[in-house]
């Protein structure tokens, strides 16, 4: 599971075994934690809010939401916020609307996200893209965050993309398309090595930072 730091490091230790860039990225930014929420309603939520924002500015969202809704999201509370209750812990007219539509959805009982645990992945993403709102994106994150699956490989993340161009040295940022190629070889571990591939994205970032300030 993508929830457990021994699985975790179990999970690399045979990616590394057939990927010399793996064993890199460890070396230079160490084993990631994991990043558990756990599944349900007030997750999916939560991702919706973080998408597109920096860490610190959705922990801020979330934890605006969450007081503004009485210390626990669920659906009905957030159709009592309604709409301008979330604009004002910080979603934008779109994301507000996305989340007020899945509310709706698991009050009609139109969306069970206690049976989707039980489903395998592409029902789950299936089912939850089929919803305003949620793209693949979303519910890949719901997948490796939410629900611990341990074979999840969000392609259309930004900071993958940078993070595979910079371990591969490419000229460009890969494509999605040109992603799901390259996590082929990282299978059935993929989201061990999203959690890898995102802190040494970090590592590197800060690593570029730093030299060009130490130039300054």
């Amino acid at each position: 599971m993508a929830h457990d730091p021994a699985e975790i490091k179990r999970h690399l230790g045979l990616v590394r075994r057939r990927d010399k860039r793996i064993s890199h990225a460890i070396k230079f930014a160490g084993l990631p934690e994991p990043r558990a929420i756990g599944p349900g309603f007030a997750t999916l939520i939560r991702i919706i809010g973080d998408h597109q924002v920096s860490t610190a500015a959705g922990a801020a969202i979330w934890a605006k939401l969450k007081r503004n809704a009485g210390g626990s999201v669920t659906a009905q509370r957030l159709l009592k916020l309604g709409e301008s209750g979330i604009r004002a812990s910080g979603f934008s007219g779109q994301k507000t609307r996305y989340a007020l539509g899945l509310a709706e959805a698991v009050v009609a009982r139109k969306l069970n996200l206690k049976a989707l645990e039980r489903a395998d992945d592409a029902t789950v993403r299936a089912t939850l893209t089929a919803f305003k709102g949620i793209g693949t994106w979303t519910a890949d994150i719901y997948l490796m965050f939410g629900m611990g699956r341990p074979d999840v490989w969000p392609v259309g993340d930004l900071a993958l993309q940078m993070a595979v161009q910079m371990l591969h040295e490419l000229d460009s940022r890969p494509s999605a398309k040109a992603l799901e190629t390259v996590g082929e070889m990282w299978r059935p571990y993929r989201s061990s090595v999203s959690l890898l591939l995102w802190r040494y994205y970090g590592a590197r970032t800060k690593q570029m930072r730093d030299a060009k300030n130490k130039v300054r």
